[in-house]
């Protein structure tokens, strides 16, 4: 039995914190490392502006940002930048898509250096016990296993990673606990001040804020994951795990500015936190738990790209539901593709202080995106409080505007594969999105008044061969009153085809995990039927088993014959033969294409040959589908001049052609 993690509930809470909390809260890892210049600087200014900083930011932008203001602007439960993007859709503003593409390029470029990082930085703490073990065969072999758990659901990761959660997090907060009790002074850090003189009087401060950022990485999540886990799940989650994250953070701070406090070779802040015999402990839990951070990114990538595909805005991708909740999903093509990207990270930079310069500079520019659409949205819902808006994202966008200039020293160490990657990302998508707005220029749909008088001509054309029994046409048109112009184009704009019924055939995909439905409208009586199929998400989509159940239903009900069209086996077989017609449009080759139009065309067809083929969406046999390639018009056609250079069909010219004929009689004689 599946938990329901719509309502907040214990086990709701722990898979939240099993799911949610990974990246987040395995930070502490690297933050103060990289604060201090991988250990190097522990002056007090430092310190505590750093920790100050580390602080506020979780405060501002993860607790007010995202659990406030983010987690109530859903979609019907979904979260992410998408969910802000179909929100905001309605309104037809058409900038919004720009900053909705740099979010979900940015996140899907921090999708491949979160698990890298995260689980490095873990597993070479094993370098303090034994300097000479090697790590890396360690690290890929865990990203390994991690990805490969992926399709049994994030509810039952959740329930095996929620209680190793919690372990850690305690962990965390005993850690500084007992180092904030050697030096409390630490607690004057949640003075704002000790930021701002970081800021302004600390040498290199402003650059080290981009060390800082790293403490809000996992930030994204807390909203990316709302579907996975529910709003009430997460605030009462973070309520109680943001308590021992700052403590941590505290304590980490207290250490470093202990009297005589310096690191060993190849030692961290954090493991030198640990007491004397802890180590491997600290080892083991902090390794589980850099396994969940990356599961925190991978779910909230998941999430996205179902979103991405409900908009239109990517191709179709195989998408799974592992257990009975519809947020919780596993995309095949996405997971690979994630684990490729991984291992090619730790391919390249090796080590997690050589990666710390690739991350944060991507999440950096996807949380500035989703602050814009997040405010547009709120001024739009709340008009009466549009000031009080603009003033409360304007300081969050100046601190992430300071946060991201402080990214940009990283370039020139690393941050370069980040920006290469996202502006990768972004280019497909944007490309993608150009082809499917000249895709929609044409008329999609043409009326079922115009359709019906040509089906009863074909079916009276004694000069036409029957194509089949039954011919199944699946179609995008969600009502019996139009059809798509590409089946319209099909039918009659070709050979047209003949069939005992013709029968338009659309998908309806329902919330529930289980249950079959269908409605029938009868088009011409015994001729053609519009039929609505609806199946739970957890269904197969055995279409054509379907089609065939309903067309015997309907022969026991007396509304059909249920006869083969073909002489030579009516009345010998049980059941008559289907023939699915499957389409593919393509642009005419008479369309006048622009330079940048024909690149769109390019990379439209590239990303559709890397989804579901039409057959597979539609879970048709292909052994009984005809793939068929219907041409459209996306922009204006060539107009090219025809002169006729021959052949004069005028009476005078006639009777010239006539006398020369004759005179070329005589002298043939």
């Amino acid at each position: 039995m599946s938990i329901s993690t719509s309502k907040a509930s214990v086990a709701g809470v722990l898979i939240t914190i099993g799911i949610v909390f990974g990246d987040i809260g395995t930070s502490p890892l690297y933050v103060f490392q990289a604060i201090t210049g991988n250990g190097t600087n522990f002056s007090y200014d430092l310190i505590m502006g750093g920790l100050s900083a580390v602080i506020w930011t979780l405060i501002l932008l993860a607790t007010i940002k995202y659990i406030y203001f983010a987690l109530n602007a859903d979609n019907k439960g979904e979260g992410g930048i998408f969910a802000l993007f179909a929100l905001l859709k309605s309104k037809r503003i058409k900038w919004i898509i720009i900053p909705a593409l740099i979010g979900c390029a940015t996140l899907l470029a921090d999708g491949f250096i979160t698990p890298a990082i995260s689980i490095s930085s873990a597993v070479e703490g094993i370098n303090n016990i034994f300097p000479d073990f090697p790590v890396i065969p360690v690290v890929v072999g865990i990203i390994v296993m991690l990805f490969s758990i992926q399709q049994f659901g994030t509810s039952a990761i959740g329930k095996a990673f929620g209680p190793v959660m919690i372990v850690w997090f305690g962990f965390l907060g005993y850690l500084g606990v007992i180092n904030i009790m050697k030096n409390p002074e630490v607690l004057n850090a949640f003075n704002p001040y000790y930021a701002y003189n970081l800021i302004v009087n600390v040498d290199g401060g402003f650059w080290v804020l981009g060390a800082v950022f790293l403490c809000t990485t996992g930030a994204e999540a807390l909203y990316s994951d709302l579907g996975h886990c529910g709003k009430k799940n997460i605030r009462i989650s973070w309520s109680m795990m943001s308590i021992l994250l700052v403590t941590n953070y505290l304590g980490q701070s207290a250490l470093c500015l202990t009297d005589g406090f310096s690191l060993k070779p190849k030692e961290t802040i954090f493991y030198a936190m640990v007491p004397d015999g802890m180590l491997p402990f600290a080892i083991a839990i902090a390794t589980a738990a850099t396994i969940i951070a990356s599961q925190a990114l991978i779910t909230g990538v998941f999430t996205l790209m179902n979103e991405a595909i409900k908009l239109n805005l990517w191709t179709n991708l195989r998408v799974k539901y592992p257990t009975d909740h519809k947020g919780q999903i596993y995309i095949p093509f996405i997971n690979w593709f994630l684990m490729g990207g991984c291992l090619l990270v730790i391919a390249i930079f090796r080590k997690s202080t050589a990666m710390e310069a690739t991350y944060g500079l991507a999440i950096t520019i996807d949380m500035v995106m989703t602050s814009i659409l997040l405010c547009y949205l709120l001024m739009l819902k709340y008009p009466k409080m549009k000031v009080a808006y603009l003033v409360i994202f304007g300081i969050f966008l100046t601190i992430e505007g300071i946060f991201l200039m402080s990214n940009l020293g990283k370039i020139v160490h690393g941050g370069w594969f980040t920006l290469i990657l996202a502006t990768g990302f972004f280019t497909m998508l944007f490309l993608y999105y150009k082809a499917r707005l000249l895709r929609k220029s044409i008329t999609e749909y043409v009326s079922m008044k115009k359709v019906i008088p040509l089906l009863n001509a074909t079916k009276k054309d004694e000069k036409l061969q029957y194509e089949a029994s039954n011919l199944v046409y699946p179609t995008r048109s969600n009502t019996p009153n139009r059809l798509d112009a590409t089946v319209f184009f099909s039918l009659f704009k070709k050979r047209p085809r003949k069939a005992g019924v013709v029968w338009f055939l659309h998908l309806d995909i329902l919330n529930d995990p289980w249950g079959v439905h269908y409605t029938v409208n009868e088009v011409i009586d015994k001729s053609c039927y519009y039929v609505n199929l609806q199946l739970g998400f957890k269904e197969e989509h055995r279409t054509e088993y379907m089609m065939r159940k309903i067309q015997r239903k309907m022969v026991e009900k007396g509304e059909l014959t249920g006869d083969s069209v073909f002489e030579s086996v009516k009345g010998q077989i049980d059941e008559a033969d289907f023939k699915f017609i499957v389409l593919n449009s393509r642009v005419a080759t008479d369309n006048k294409l622009t330079a940048f139009q024909i690149i769109c065309v390019k990379a439209y067809r590239f990303i559709k040959s890397t989804g579901l083929k039409p057959a597979e969406d539609f879970g048709l046999d292909k052994t009984n589908v005809v793939v068929e390639y219907i041409p459209i018009c996306v922009t204006k056609q060539y107009d090219q001049e025809l002169v006729e250079d021959w052949e004069d069909y005028s009476e005078k010219n006639n009777k010239i052609s006539l006398t020369r004929g004759e005179d070329l009689g005589k002298s043939d004689n």
